[in-house]
């Protein structure tokens, strides 16, 4: 055992040998430190884990093997449960190729919050993000309770995240009491006060600084970087800026860079510039695969944007921006290319830094403040910083990885070094006693039927971490706060000590929104009368809810959406407010909801990022947030048998996905087939499905942005649609 290779731990734990074939077609043939900690300390034998080691010093392998052992031994099924559909992806992706010749059914769900598909516990392994964890757990579903037998908690310290952590915290707790004999593991960054965890889980700890790939940490300051423990090297700066001297100097080594700017202004002027200089280090072939990689990046909207096209630019020389106003499809073209070392610098914001996989030579972080909204300019916390340069060094290239932070004074270069190179991480602390989560989970916990009574809520209140770190009596005071604003709003009737859920109350958490947006919904859409709603009205209505990000209003923007005020006063569906800084938000409001009509008056992109100044990302993570309040809007007036909001918003609804006008939803259906091409078809005459039935492929390739393939590909789904079979569903 003390060698610790990977056959000898398959053959020790009853792991079939393919799997420790597979592994090391993968590079994997001995463990890790931390990794063989893992297995002494009883992990393989069933026991809970938390592994709290920097990234990429194997956290994900420990798990696998559970999995693997619990799928392939005992039939057992497991859920690798993950923060962000951007990391579910990865994570399927990567077990898929691996693990799905040696026939384990491998899954994904990150979807639809309102159902509890049963074809899910047909995986072995599936991967799923916590909030449709939480989702399963509301509708009951049984096999989370019969059959799984390993569950993953990934990024475990997210927990201290106000948004994500209630139900990350929650959902660990239920499945902990549904399945008692669930083996958990929780991999974590290395943070403070990872015991804490490990009692509340009742877990093994492993907390390992090891790492394959040894990290050099310092602070650049005046041409010269001073590392941890005196060393020091110059770079020449002379001709350019300091970051582009900083990455032409690990790209010239054969290194690749990330770079970490606080807006995504910065990221995309930082890039811009080092591209002028990065170019001329790229090899011929590198050029011309790089230009595919541009073409997808430009071609991902149909329309291609103002920052579509910068972006593609900079990827052509090598560089790329990477922040949350991409859409998904470009994001991941820039993460495969930089993976595959085509591209050899990103600039980013933060957010790249939450769990997507990305190790480079150097990481350099610019900022170490951000604006957050109302407080202005913040210190990052230490936690994320040296997460950020956790990413130095990539296994099996690099020999060493180089994490370095700017300072602009020498006093700043004391700062930095005391505070992120040396300071400690800070405590993870639970985020669930807030009003907004508490009668989210609250009002879940009746309606699903885990609790009819106070005693019950609170008693599972006491599988969570709060209760571990803090005494419970301090949450019974908010828990009978919450339950009073659910009963006063009829989500909940209580009958002596007993507590059932209204049919409002099922249905509001089903559709898994804030009950706060379930009673803003309810109450505007009763104001709905016998006149027909506007579309500006009902995208207002779902725009008030808590549960929609709103864009909040840029420098000379108030006067322009006072004016929308006062032109649209008589369409609301909610009171207009008359204090400050409520008609502040009302106004913020307003904004997200005339950037969502713009989307369904078929405004091209560029005009809508031009106008409101956000990217493809922002408006489609808002449309897919409105969608589905929409939706909720929809299922509440049902319910309500509020007739004449019901056909409004179903077309909204409908049309809200695809960004079109109604005349256009037939032909957005068409697979492939977006807003503009379908604008395109419409305008040649192809109003119908009838009409491209009558058409041939020829004439349909003639139209602008369709071409032979997509031709192809339309004649065939219109003639099985409306020769043979009904529609394809979800098309």
């Amino acid at each position: 055992m003390h060698s610790m290779k990977i056959e000898e731990i398959c053959e020790d734990y009853g792991i079939p040998t393919v799997v420790a074939d597979v592994l090391k077609r993968s590079g994997v043939t001995r463990l890790y430190p931390p990794q063989a900690d893992a297995v002494r300390r009883g992990v393989l034998d069933g026991k809970n884990l938390v592994l709290a080691i920097p990234t990429a010093s194997g956290k994900t392998l420990i798990a696998e093997l559970c999995m693997l052992k619990s799928v392939l031994g005992s039939g057992g099924r497991c859920l690798y449960i993950v923060p962000l559909r951007a990391l579910a992806s990865e994570k399927y992706e990567e077990f898929k190729e691996r693990y799905e010749p040696l026939g384990i059914k491998i899954g994904i769900s990150t979807g639809d919050f309102d159902i509890a598909d049963p074809r899910l516990a047909r995986y072995d392994i599936l991967v799923a993000t916590s909030e449709k964890v939480d989702s399963l757990l509301r509708h009951r579903a049984k096999w989370l309770a019969d059959v799984v037998s390993v569950v993953v908690l990934d990024e475990v310290h997210l927990i201290n995240d106000p948004g994500r952590g209630p139900t990350l915290e929650i959902l660990t707790a239920r499945l902990r009491q549904v399945n008692p004999k669930l083996q958990v593991l929780a991999l974590s960054a290395t943070i403070k006060n990872a015991d804490e965890i490990a009692e509340w889980l009742g877990a093994e700890l492993v907390r390992n600084d090891w790492r394959p790939v040894p990290l050099r940490r310092g602070v650049f300051y005046n041409g010269t970087i001073l590392f941890e423990g005196n060393g020091r090297r110059k770079v020449e700066v002379e001709g350019t800026d300091t970051l582009t001297a900083l990455s032409l100097d690990t790209i010239r080594d054969g290194g690749q860079v990330l770079i970490f700017v606080n807006t995504r202004r910065s990221a995309q002027a930082v890039t811009i510039q080092a591209s002028k200089h990065v170019r001329d280090l790229l090899k011929p072939d590198e050029l011309e695969e790089l230009k595919r990689v541009a073409r997808t990046i430009e071609g991902a909207l149909g329309e291609p944007t103002r920052t579509c096209k910068t972006l593609a630019d900079c990827v052509k020389r090598g560089t790329a921006f990477h922040h949350a106003g991409l859409h998904h499809i470009q994001r991941k073209a820039v993460e495969d290319a930089f993976r595959g070392n085509l591209i050899k610098m990103i600039c980013a914001t933060p957010t790249l830094a939450a769990g997507i996989n990305l190790p480079a030579r150097r990481v350099i972080i610019r900022d170490y403040r951000r604006y957050v909204e109302p407080f202005g300019s913040t210190p990052i916390p230490v936690l994320e910083i040296q997460q950020m340069l956790g990413r130095s060094g990539r296994p099996k290239y690099d020999r060493f990885g180089e994490a370095l932070l700017i300072a602009k004074s020498e006093e700043e270069v004391e700062v930095l070094f005391e505070e992120y190179i040396s300071g400690e991480p800070e405590r993870i602390t639970s985020k669930l006693a807030t009003e907004p989560a508490l009668r989210t989970h609250v009002l879940a916990c009746i309606a699903s039927g885990y609790a009819n009574n106070i005693r019950d809520v609170l008693g599972f209140m006491g599988y969570t971490f709060f209760a571990h770190q803090y005494d419970l009596r301090s949450v019974e005071s908010l828990v009978e706060r919450v339950l009073d604003f659910l009963e006063k709003e009829e989500m909940v009737k209580r009958e002596k000590k007993l507590i059932t859920a209204t049919k409002f109350g099922e249905l509001v958490s089903r559709l898994y929104i804030d009950p706060l947006s379930g009673v803003v919904l309810r109450d505007g859409l009763m104001g709905v009368s016998r006149k027909k709603p506007t579309d500006l009205a009902l995208l207002h209505l779902v725009c008030h809810t808590p549960d929609m990000p709103k864009f909040y209003l840029g420098r000379k923007e108030d006067e322009r959406f006072e004016m929308l005020t006062n032109e649209h006063a008589r369409e609301f569906l909610v009171p207009i407010p008359e204090d400050p800084d409520e008609h502040e938000f009302f106004l913020a409001e307003l904004k997200t909801a005339y950037m969502l009509r713009s989307w369904l008056e078929e405004v091209p992109e560029d005009l809508i990022h031009e106008e409101f100044g956000i990217g493809a990302g922002d408006i489609r993570r808002s449309v897919e947030t409105a969608a589905w309040l929409i939706h909720a809007a929809h299922e509440l007036s049902r319910l309500f048998k509020i007739k004449h909001a019901m056909t409004p918003l179903r077309k909204l609804g409908k049309r809200i996905r695809y960004g079109v006008k109604e005349e256009l939803l037939d032909l957005v259906r068409l697979q492939g087939v977006g807003r503009v091409r379908a604008r395109n078809l419409f305008k040649a005459g192809y109003r119908k499905l009838e009409d491209i039935k009558r058409s041939t492929e020829r004439e349909l390739a003639s139209v602008p942005a369709i071409g032979s393939e997509m031709a192809r590909s339309i004649k065939r789904q219109v003639e099985e649609s409306l020769g043979q079979a009904p529609f394809p569903r979800g098309v």
